[in-house]
């Protein structure tokens, strides 16, 4: 597994900072969080609000479901089957990685993967309140799996990989610890078009889901060049002017000028991918 560092520490600690206190918010009981933006701590935030049906909510603690900060719901969408073994990366509270465990059942296994000590914290004891065992929470860095090679069925992650600044990597990450025939299957923030470079060098926005988006047809390409084959882009929520108004407000940008130029170029989509069955190379095959 690569040692070197890949996100720049100045966005690292901006990234463990938000979320480690959204974690900590939760568990003052101030209310729920978000990806970012001046809707953050309320049930109008475009990007986090309805992820969630009451089926999956009311089985879960409460801190779990308050402390999801995702824009998708890969648990929903994603193929898990019973005695396999699932990888979240950027699990925060720990709500996919619960969810994907009763899917799994108990002879299949869900990781979690976190760097922030409060969301660890957090996401520990949600599975205790949970009462859920084949649960591991872990951490460590999404560019560096702590996961041996050809381990895992499935990776999933909730609009996280765009929060990484070096995405290639995290990519050949996820397919080094895929198991051959293993899946890629993970909710993210993409970009259709350009966007206003403003934007992309706001770290506050970064850490909001924004600034870190890929565009679609480079996912693409990133995910190709990791060595994934049948990959799919399905679009599961497209925003609006006024959802880009609510995530630019209060950030110093002048949102009126910004926000025509963005409406309808963020899109929460699921994105899919695998790896080859046949593969047999020195990262694949034990």
């Amino acid at each position: 597994m690569p040692e070197e560092e890949t996100m720049p520490e100045s966005i690292r600690e901006v990234v463990k900072e938000k979320y480690g206190e959204a974690a900590r918010r939760v568990v003052a009981g101030v209310g729920n969080s978000c990806c970012g933006g001046a809707a953050c701590g309320t049930d109008i935030d475009p990007i986090t609000r309805d992820l969630y049906d009451a089926s999956q909510t009311s089985i879960l603690p409460e801190q779990a479901v308050k402390a999801s900060l995702g824009c998708g719901n890969p648990t929903a969408l994603a193929q898990l089957n019973p005695g396999e073994v699932v990888l979240d990366l950027g699990s925060g509270g720990g709500i996919d990685v619960l969810l994907s465990a009763r899917r799994v059942g108990p002879t299949g296994k869900a990781y979690g993967l976190d760097m922030t000590d409060d969301m660890l914290a957090l996401a520990r004891e949600n599975q205790k309140r949970a009462g859920i065992e084949n649960v591991e929470f872990l951490k460590g860095e999404i560019e560096n799996i702590p996961l041996p090679d050809n381990s895992v069925d499935v990776v999933i992650s909730n609009c996280v990989i765009n929060l990484s600044s070096d995405k290639d990597r995290v990519l050949r990450e996820a397919y080094r610890v895929l198991k051959p025939g293993g899946r890629f299957a993970v909710s993210d923030v993409v970009v259709r078009g350009d966007v206003p470079a403003e934007i992309r060098r706001s770290l506050l926005l970064w850490v909001g889901c924004i600034a870190g988006a890929l565009g679609d047809q480079e996912y693409v390409s990133k995910l190709t060049q990791a060595g994934f084959e049948s990959i799919e882009i399905e679009p599961t929520r497209v925003y609006s002017l006024e959802d880009a108004r609510t995530v630019l407000a209060g950030q110093g940008i002048d949102v009126d000028a910004l926000a025509p130029q963005v409406e309808g170029k963020f899109i929460s989509a699921f994105v899919r991918a695998r790896k080859s069955a046949a593969c047999c190379g020195p990262s694949c095959c034990n």
